[in-house]
């Protein structure tokens, strides 16, 4: 049975066949139809679409799936901005959109362009109800590449709108107090510390206890060469950092620094000095220290033993901070000791650690003002306290 023809109506461009209304309309020199319920309906999407290609504004309805477009996207994607794409971005990027973004977007829209806020939102609702329950940072991240890609797709006119836009990474439920917040930056005292490298088998007690003394992110930890210690100078110079199999400079200028030595930490470092190229820590062949191995191996079983199974790789940069502001540095220096690109990043993450520093208030007694009784006379010849001018007058 053939289908019922194209029937003309008043309005050009628009057509009844049998029970609904079809819409036509050329874009880019090729012919395209859209559908519609009723003729009023017809007539307002016609009009729609005439605006629209008229603004240079119509996007013509792409077919592509969510996955399809990913795959390809986290592979050439260059950055929005003139600074670039760093490679080992790529690799969390393409891990986060491999384990959640496709799998999440590929079950619920068939094509990108089916993309909705809500859908979005759902996303993010999901990552916090991950097994691992995430840090709102963690999931800032993955949720961060998938409005890359689809201002991307934007921009490559398969999406009108990014459905991210305005959507925002908020932990459903109860709101997380501040002591909660204090607790996910946790940092260890001098007690703990101690009995966690006493626990740590004795080839491990020195690469942790650089964590703490430095403060090193465990990604630059590893990456550390002999040429990156100066010995002479007491000096530990941050340059690189190793991540997902690719090693690459630091995100930022302030990631770049030179890290003070103390000089029994330097003694030990120097008893085992190698070659320059070569790197100052290694697995037990030889082999770069691979971090979910020492983790599973060394730093978990410490940890429990020592009574702080809650200790991990980044702890130790929590506990350098606590060891700094205790010693007396300001804000400035441990930013800059930690390689954070921002002061107020510092204060906002250890401002529990920092001193408030207010101490008593006698020291204002010591002014002549601060005393209940009559004050000393002024070298006008004035009297101080105006009620007892008032009763000399």
């Amino acid at each position: 049975m053939s289908a019922p023809k194209l029937e003309k109506t008043k309005t050009p461009g628009v057509y009844r066949r049998g029970g609904r209304y079809v819409v036509r309309y050329r874009h880019r020199g090729k012919q395209h139809k859209r559908f519609a319920r009723t003729y009023d309906e017809a007539r307002t999407l016609k009009a729609t679409l005439v605006a629209d290609m008229r603004r240079g504004e119509h996007r013509e309805t792409s077919s592509v799936t969510f996955e399809d477009y990913a795959r390809e996207w986290v592979e050439t994607y260059t950055g929005r901005t003139n600074r670039g794409f760093r490679e080992s971005t790529r690799v969390g990027y393409r891990r986060s959109i491999e384990q959640h973004a496709i799998p999440f977007f590929a079950a619920r829209t068939a094509t990108l362009a089916e993309i909705e806020p809500r859908d979005v939102r759902a996303f993010v609702a999901m990552l916090f109800e991950l097994r691992s329950k995430p840090a709102a940072s963690t999931v800032r991240g993955h949720v961060a590449a998938v409005k890359a890609l689809l201002a991307t797709a934007v921009e490559d006119g398969l999406l009108r709108h990014n459905p991210a836009t305005g959507v925002r990474v908020t932990r459903p439920g109860a709101p997380v107090l501040e002591q909660d917040a204090v607790e996910q930056r946790r940092a260890m005292d001098t007690r703990e510390l101690a009995a966690l490298l006493d626990a740590c088998p004795a080839d491990w007690r020195l690469f942790f206890r650089l964590l703490a003394m430095t403060g090193v992110r465990i990604g630059e930890a590893v990456e550390l060469r002999w040429s990156d210690v100066d010995l002479g100078a007491k000096r530990l110079r941050v340059r690189r950092s190793y991540y997902e199999g690719t090693v690459s400079e630091p995100k930022s200028s302030y990631g770049k620094r030179d890290i003070p030595l103390s000089t029994n930490l330097g003694r030990e470092l120097w008893a085992i000095q190698g070659k320059p190229d070569e790197l100052v820590f290694t697995s037990t062949r030889g082999q770069r220290v691979d971090q979910s191995n020492i983790w599973q191996r060394v730093l978990k079983p410490a940890a429990t033993a020592a009574g702080v199974p809650w200790v991990g790789f980044h702890t130790f940069r929590h506990t350098c901070a606590s060891m700094l502001f205790a010693s007396g540095k300001n804000v400035k220096q441990v930013q800059v000791w930690l390689g954070h690109s921002d002061p107020g990043f510092t204060l906002r993450t250890y401002i529990h650690l920092v001193d408030d520093g207010l101490g008593d208030a006698d020291f204002l007694d010591a002014a002549g003002w601060a005393t209940g009784g009559p004050h000393e006379p002024r070298e006008t010849g004035q009297t101080a306290d105006p009620a007892i001018a008032r009763k000399t007058a």
